[in-house]
């Protein structure tokens, strides 16, 4: 009997134990429960109070020196600025707009360290000089240092670069890693292309390229050129496609560049009224240089004059050869006429079995340069018609405005002359 109570009072003073331990437990939790959801709450209560005094939230990638990637989430300060600084803070609003896209904001001392101080400069231009950087993670890049954006057209120039390519992706479109804005340096970071750009190719006979992978380079450009105009969520114009600024990658692949000029298009606005001249003369389209309604098609009329450069691999227009062959888009058109276009082809040293492919491209750059923008073809139609994937008509004649019993670009533009005009055109819209 005594041995029994024994066993009764051992089990119960460990059910008393467990019972103890198990609300000790629930207390903590309890407590350890309540400290994370005040935490929460305080909080979000911090973040409204930001919201509320118009705080942007801005997310910048900072390097540290043990090449470490982490994520500043300081706000910048866009609260009450003096009256004088309003333009500055209209800028600093649409690089803070940008930072929720693509790019990332970099500051000068990041830009002096991917550069090593801008030891190795790749080119230098209007806009300014172009060095060769490096990431920490060993991604290699190419940093354009603007020249102070003291006007307002230097700061457009910078708001269309980053606002165009900043929010495109595509395989023949060059990338946008980031920029910077600063007061004493506006830069943009690209990714870096170890082959250049097109017209290195084109125009040195010291760097010749095969005349396969120059079809190759032709289509990816204008894949890329159609991805702008009509697969983004807004048209995007790049009035200066040239082969300048088509650059080649480490496998020769295209990706078109410098949108400093590139202008958003709302799908609906099928014109757009220009204030002043804009592309590269020897490439614009004539209507850029009227004032006249400009569309997507001026890029067309450009990519056209860069086709007949990679056919005849040589400038459109050279004065040094003779009269008839100095333009070089209408001595194809004369060639073309006569049926002579495997003659032209013959003197650019295209190889035999190229001069079928060769020949199709002449006869698009025919389409891409008619004078009338109404006449020229999609870009996605340029794309299928270089790869041999639908008929190409024969082109009416590029330059009859050049005639003298034809009238001027004002009366094209109206009436039945511009009715006609286009009724020779399968991609008329």
């Amino acid at each position: 009997m005594s041995s029994n109570t024994a066993t009764f009072d051992q089990s119960l003073k460990n059910s008393q134990n467990t019972a103890t331990w198990i609300i000790i437990v629930g207390v903590v939790s309890a407590v350890v429960g309540s400290a994370a959801i005040v935490a929460i709450v305080f909080l979000v209560i911090r973040w409204l109070k930001k919201a509320g005094k118009g705080e942007t939230p801005f997310a910048r990638i900072e390097f540290g020196t043990n090449n470490k990637t982490t994520l500043n989430t300081t706000p910048p300060d866009f609260t009450v600025i003096p009256e004088s600084q309003i333009e500055t803070a209209t800028m600093e609003l649409f690089l803070s707009n940008m930072a929720k896209e693509k790019p990332i904001r970099f500051s000068p001392e990041q830009l002096a360290g991917f550069t090593q101080n801008y030891s190795t400069k790749l080119g230098s231009g209007g806009f300014g000089d172009v060095y060769k950087g490096e990431f920490p993670n060993g991604v290699l890049v190419a940093i354009k240092i603007l020249k102070k954006a003291s006007d307002k057209r230097a700061e457009e120039q910078f708001m269309a670069e980053v606002s165009t390519i900043g929010r495109t992706y595509h395989v023949n479109l060059v990338r946008l890693y980031g920029f910077c804005f600063h007061s004493t340096v506006q830069a943009l970071v690209y990714e870096y292309m170890e082959n250049g750009s097109l017209d290195e190719f084109l125009f040195d006979k010291n760097r010749q390229l095969e005349w396969g992978k120059l079809n190759e380079i032709a289509i990816g450009t204008a894949k890329g050129i159609a991805y702008l105009h009509e697969e983004c969520q807004q048209r995007i114009i790049h009035y200066d496609i040239k082969p300048g600024n088509v650059l080649l990658d480490e496998k020769l692949s295209p990706k078109v560049a410098d949108f400093g000029l590139a202008k958003l298009s709302n799908r609906d606005n099928t014109h757009i009224t220009m204030t002043d001249c804009r592309g590269t003369p020897g490439y614009a389209a004539p209507e850029l240089y009227m004032p006249y309604p400009v569309t997507h098609k001026c890029d067309v009329y450009s990519f056209g004059i860069l086709l007949f450069e990679i056919v005849g691999r040589r400038k459109s227009h050279n004065s040094n050869l003779s009269e008839s062959q100095q333009w070089l888009p209408r001595w194809t058109w004369e060639k073309y006429e006569k049926g002579e276009l495997r003659e032209l082809l013959e003197l650019s040293s295209i190889d035999e079995e190229h001069k079928e492919k060769a020949e199709r491209m002449a006869m698009v750059a025919l389409w891409c340069v008619q004078y009338l923008p109404d006449s020229r073809p999609l870009m996605s139609h340029v794309v299928r018609m270089l790869e041999g994937g639908t008929e190409i008509k024969p082109p009416p004649n590029p330059f009859q405005h050049l005639m003298s019993t034809v009238p001027n670009f004002t009366d094209l533009l109206s009436g039945s002359i511009s009715e006609s005009y286009s009724k020779e055109n399968p991609f008329s819209t």
